[in-house]
């Protein structure tokens, strides 16, 4: 339109037709038809061309009725999904095409966008985030991250984690606590679905996720949510986990997941202590430093933060948590209690009773030596604690299990004084050294206690004949 209107000022200040063609590039058959248009008055190409008629009849133009109604009925509709209704109904033409239009017809947005900016050690943004990369040593991965901003100073971390449960959330974000040197007044989430159970849809919360609750609450931190789709409940339309990406995920390339974690570093120094922010003009560590003032201090520290879980003390003495089994006193059978997860270890206290064990993955296990000597004094009857003391055994593993049967078979009337044995053997050295003792006594085929002691005092023992 801008050339059209050059082409009619240039006729009405004496050009000739062919002077004019020259000048704009167009013919002067285009000229001549040009000069004889109504006088152009706006510059919006895609409207006046389907006013005027100009050019190929597009495909869409039979849909346009539909494509209106379809936006009058749900007025925010992606316009991928009306391409593919219009697809259904027939639509033979490209999406470009299809765009266009809806672009021309939806009616646009209104609504005040209020956009504000936080104050010192007022807010913080957090949020997850996945990108799919293509290395360039030929492999492909999803990277999942966790990034938290600072609003006034612009200040950023990005981690990169391996999974978006709730644990993970709550740990991250601690340690991002720390490195930004404080907590602020409220932290903004962008996806509320990891924290937050139910909902009404005013989008206010009626059930949080226990465990970020108890992480705020002791923290003294408030929580503010920006539902989907609704990006002004927050105040600031910033889109985190879209900049983290098109700044830095999508602007590189890797070599390798290591290359990856190297630039991310570098990243992020460049971008917190080196370059000025675009929103603020000003270099984010810069401003950070004014608010530290402001950052009230961690009340734990992420290597001391326990989360807090309900748990009971199972018949044998067990607590089960996550796949893994946690053994308690015998006394401590049935009692409910809680469990504290640390980052490496588990405490449980159930009534008067508390261990702490090591923190384990799904499928181990877990028993203490005084655990397994109150199970046994709790039995009454030789029997039952002869027996409960070949089940400690055989809780070890394959290796116990082919080592018991044969005993048991080749020591038919003498197998009970070897399992007292065995079990005080399993007490004084515990479970990975005897583990390893009736493996090798397996290997070597020789099946009695006294073996087992000898190997787990250094002896030779030579293969059984």
């Amino acid at each position: 339109m801008l050339t059209r209107h050059a082409i009619q000022v240039l006729r009405k200040a004496g050009h000739t037709q062919k002077e004019i063609a020259e000048l704009t590039g167009v013919s002067e058959r285009e000229v001549r038809r040009i000069e004889a248009e109504p006088a152009v008055t706006q510059t919006e190409d895609a409207k006046q061309a389907r006013k005027r008629g100009v050019g190929r009849p597009s495909k869409v133009v039979g849909f346009e009725q539909q494509v209106q109604a379809l936006l009058e009925e749900e007025p925010a509709i992606r316009t991928v999904e009306v391409l593919r209704r219009l697809r259904d109904d027939g639509y033979p033409g490209g999406k470009n095409a299809v765009y266009e239009l809806v672009r021309s017809l939806r009616p646009a947005d209104t609504r005040l966008m209020m956009r504000f900016e936080g104050l010192p050690g007022e807010f913080t943004q957090h949020d997850f985030g996945e990108v799919k990369i293509a290395f360039m040593n030929g492999e492909h991965e999803t990277i999942r991250f966790f990034a938290s901003r600072l609003k006034y100073s612009r200040w950023v971390v990005v981690t990169i984690v391996a999974d978006q449960r709730v644990e993970r959330l709550v740990r991250t974000m601690v340690e991002h606590f720390k490195l930004m040197g404080g907590i602020p007044l409220l932290a903004v989430f962008d996806r509320p679905r990891t924290i937050a159970l139910s909902w009404r849809k005013d989008g206010v919360v009626t059930e949080w996720n226990p465990t970020f609750a108890a992480v705020t609450t002791e923290l003294g931190i408030g929580v503010e949510l920006c539902w989907p789709h609704a990006p002004n409940q927050k105040g600031s339309v910033e889109n985190l986990v879209g900049w983290v990406k098109g700044s830095f995920f999508k602007q590189r390339r890797f070599r390798d997941r290591q290359d990856l974690e190297t630039q991310l570093t570098e990243w992020l120094r460049e971008v917190n202590e080196q370059r000025p922010s675009r929103a603020t003009g000003i270099i984010p560590e810069v401003r950070r430093r004014e608010e530290l003032m402001r950052l009230r201090p961690l009340k734990v520290d992420p290597s001391e933060l326990a989360l807090r879980y309900p748990v009971t003390v199972g018949p044998t003495g067990m607590v089960q948590f996550e796949g893994a089994a946690y053994s308690m006193p015998a006394e401590a059978v049935s009692v409910t209690g809680t469990l504290f997860l640390y980052p490496e270890r588990v405490r449980i206290v159930a009534g008067r009773h508390q261990a702490e064990h090591p923190r384990l993955h799904s499928g181990l296990r877990s028993v203490l030596s005084e655990h397994r000597s109150s199970a046994v004094a709790a039995v009454s009857g030789k029997r039952a604690k002869r027996y409960l003391k070949r089940e400690h055994l055989l809780e070890l593993g394959p290796a116990a299990l082919e080592f018991l049967t044969e005993l048991v078979h080749r020591r038919p009337r003498l197998w009970v004084a070897d399992v007292d044995l065995l079990h005080d053997l399993l007490q004084h050295y515990g479970e990975p050294r005897m583990l390893a003792a009736l493996q090798a006594a397996v290997r070597r085929k020789v099946y009695g206690a006294e073996y087992v002691a000898a190997i787990l005092r250094g002896n030779h023992i030579g293969e059984a004949s």
